[in-house]
């Protein structure tokens, strides 16, 4: 039962993407095709005319592609879990709306983060398919780079919507973004090896989800291991998304619970 009130909540979601679905679906084709270009060929042919032996003799494109698979998708699901939640709770009120139904709060976590990893699988998928035109990677391989992306994805759409069902104003989410999200995007190893960073801060990238699901896009994506254990690798994404769901559904029921 409380399964399938759960994909109810999906569902809602779903039937309200069919009013939307035309830009998200132009950004998700555009912005890959922007960064790839810009970056991976542009920037790329100064990289490549050096050879840097931080990439292990890989070009820049095929290197850089996966890893900005993976922080795409973790700023879609930053997003999904910021403001469709302060949505929800505070402008629209569709989180009340619900509650007077069967819906209980777990299952608007759960259903946010269900759908918020729907909507980055389809994004990454929709990234594959550009980096493949692009000569950056295998269609195979490319899939396979896909599935930690999307646990990333997944584990930051629950982390920050644990944080965001506790907001009471929406100023905190443009401090999220500035001083998380974004940084992340540039600093966990997506533009350039974490071991060029001073050797400190290096050391901290152990401790960013982020730089672990770029790490295994990039494994998987190239054929090659990653820096350091996958085992690690795998129990930091895995983990930040079970902690985050956990997380979630806690600050929702204390946020909603009536």
């Amino acid at each position: 039962m409380a399964r399938s009130v759960t994909l109810r909540v999906v569902e809602g979601h779903a039937r309200h993407y069919r009013h939307t679905w035309r830009g998200t679906t132009f950004s998700a084709i555009v912005t890959p095709v922007l960064f790839l270009s810009a970056m991976g060929l542009g920037l790329g042919s100064m990289v490549d005319s050096g050879r840097s032996a931080a990439l292990g003799g890989i070009d820049y494109l095929s290197w850089l592609a996966p890893g900005l698979l993976a922080a795409a998708a973790m700023q879609n699901g930053a997003g999904d879990g910021s403001f469709p939640v302060i949505a929800g709770i505070k402008w629209l009120k569709t989180y009340d709306a619900a509650l007077n139904t069967p819906v209980r709060p777990a299952d608007l976590a759960l259903g946010n983060l269900v759908w918020a990893t729907a909507r980055a699988a389809v994004a990454a998928l929709v990234y594959v398919l550009v980096a493949t035109a692009f000569g950056a990677m295998s269609f195979g391989r490319g899939l396979l780079a896909t599935v930690p992306a999307v646990a990333t994805a997944a584990g930051f759409c629950a982390a920050i919507s644990a944080v965001t069902a506790q907001m009471r104003t929406e100023q905190g989410l443009a401090a999220i973004q500035r001083f998380l999200v974004v940084p992340l995007f540039l600093f966990a190893g997506t533009f350039f090896p974490v071991s060029q960073l001073p050797d400190a801060v290096a050391g901290f990238a152990w401790f960013v989800p982020l730089w672990h699901g770029v790490e295994l896009s990039r494994a998987l994506a190239l054929g090659r291991a990653p820096t350091g254990p996958w085992a690690v690798h795998v129990a930091v994404v895995v983990g930040f998304l079970v902690v985050g769901a956990a997380l979630s559904v806690a600050s929702f029921h204390r946020r909603l619970h009536r």
